[in-house]
């Protein structure tokens, strides 16, 4: 562990995955941190809640510190502070809900520092004049909601803002984030405050992600009766959580470079929300593709195997794949259908598809394999197939492409990128890109290339020479050494106009 005036190379912030949490972005980071053994890394990992959440990933030795930061605003007793200064921070707090700019952030900074004692986020939560500036825009902007509601909502938003402003940062060269929200906050607070480089690499959109759950959620109490008017005449408290996680996104965007995403399409989603498109840049996530190269393809001419490699889970669409594999069998009746994934994460899910299968009647022909070692079956599989309602980069698909495996999946994600290339037309398809939630459009794409070997053979060596080419993870690691490198190097109080 380092000391707090030690400086580290690399300040990784990352929101509610590494080290508490296995797959994914976590299994990412511990990748990429054991593919630099000479970079030195700290981790300011925030989660939820203030308990003891185990770590179910090991740092490697070159991980010096590990800083924990909650999000919960922890109740406490009212201290005294000048209320000059409080109704200063209080307006400096709406002022950047409201603008997310670079000015309001660092104005809001410097007067959290000015506090003697330091505060905590729930001294300020439960000052008096605080709470006098929030009642001033209730009834301002959200007069027709709940005020208990309301009063909430601050407190989760306002907090984690609060929390990002006051966590001690640890020194480094460089700063990256993993998503933006709160992530985001603390790596803009960084490169103002320390005047070192910035950047974000977004797997998903974490803004959308919000939007989505925010849109869905039966938490927010914002029910306003607004009877049979279609115009609400109000803001309610979606409105509210959209807009700060839309401030959220844009602060972060406008503190940081590059701004990676892992596939085209995402830097578009990106330029949308704030995002300059001079820092736009894809890095995709990559594979060895070494580890596939000695595997020899031992498929069956006469009963060929299509398999679907992913969770027994409602985002993967399970159902679709079944239902496509039916209508396949109809007119192909031996050809072989394998799921392979854990059955256990959602049972009832799994129970649903496997009744499926059988009041179908194929049950003959489709099994559910369960948790394998997917290296074990690539070489007997004829086509991959993906139904997914949503994936990010799939790695499956470069995993059966360095195989020389085909590629059959919904327009979603990265999938096209993938099976298609980033020049659209210009480069040879690896696979067929389906209809979402389309079990005819995916049967007929599976049909079209059983029927037609030599297509098929040929659409799997053009996805292996893409794999090779463009998602080499050697190469992959390659590029985020040179970014660490050059923003290390980089002077201090970069040009972020």
């Amino acid at each position: 562990m380092m000391d707090d005036g030690d400086e580290c190379d690399v300040c990784l912030i990352v929101e509610g995955a590494y080290p508490f949490v296995v797959g994914g972005v976590s299994n990412w980071l511990q990748d990429l941190i054991l593919s630099m053994p000479d970079v030195r890394f700290s981790v300011i990992a925030i989660k939820a809640g203030a308990t003891i959440q185990p770590w179910r990933m090991v740092p490697p030795p070159n991980v010096a510190q590990i800083i924990e930061v909650p999000l919960i605003v922890e109740p406490s007793p009212p201290r005294r502070f000048p209320p000059r200064q409080m109704r200063l921070i209080g307006r400096l707090l709406l002022a950047f809900l409201s603008t997310g700019g670079k000015d309001d952030l660092v104005r809001l900074t410097e007067a959290l520092a000015n506090l003697k004692p330091t505060p905590t986020a729930g001294d300020l939560l439960s000052n008096g004049e605080m709470f006098a500036v929030f009642t001033r825009y209730y009834d301002t902007a959200f007069r027709s909601a709940s005020f208990h509601h309301f009063f909430w909502a601050m407190r989760v938003l306002l907090g984690g803002l609060i929390k990002m402003l006051l966590t001690p940062l640890p020194r480094a060269r460089v700063y990256h984030t993993i998503s933006t929200g709160f992530a985001g906050l603390l790596a803009a607070r960084a490169a103002y405050e320390t005047g070192r480089p910035a950047f974000i690499t977004e797997h998903g959109i974490y803004l959308l992600e919000r939007q989505i759950e925010i849109m869905m959620a039966d938490w927010i109490g914002d029910q306003i009766d607004t009877g049979l008017a279609l115009d609400r005449g109000g803001h309610d408290l979606r409105d509210l959580w959209l807009a700060v996680f839309e401030t959220y996104t844009r602060a972060c965007y406008d503190a940081c470079n590059p701004i990676v995403a892992l596939y085209t399409a995402n830097n578009e989603t990106q330029r949308r929300h704030g995002a300059r498109p001079d820092r736009l840049r894809v890095i995709p996530n990559g594979i060895d593709p070494g580890n596939f190269a000695h595997i020899d393809r031992l498929c069956d001419p006469v009963r060929p195997l299509v398999a679907l490699i992913g969770r027994v889970v409602p985002i993967k669409d399970i159902k679709t794949f079944i239902r496509a594999a039916a209508i396949v069998l109809g007119d192909m009746p031996q050809t072989r259908f394998v799921i392979l994934g854990p059955l256990d994460e959602d049972p009832d899910y799994a129970d649903d598809c496997e009744t499926l299968v059988k009041e179908l009647g194929i049950d003959g022909a489709v099994r559910f394999e369960g948790r394998v070692n997917v290296t074990d079956w690539m070489p007997r599989i004829d086509l991959l197939v993906l139904t997914s309602l949503s994936e990010a980069q799939p790695l499956v698909i470069l995993e059966g492409g360095a195989c020389g495996i085909p590629a059959i999946a919904p327009d979603v994600g990265s999938c096209r990128e993938l099976i298609e290339g980033r020049r659209r037309g210009a480069e040879p398809r690896g696979g067929i890109v389906t209809e979402l939630v389309n079990p005819d459009d995916t049967a007929q794409a599976i049909l079209s290339l059983l029927r037609d070997p030599s297509t098929r053979r040929a659409m799997g060596e053009a996805l292996r020479d893409r794999v090779f080419s463009d998602y080499d993870r050697s190469a992959i690691i390659a590029e985020y050494r040179k970014i660490y490198e050059e923003l290390g190097a980089a002077p201090r109080f970069p040009e972020l106009q």
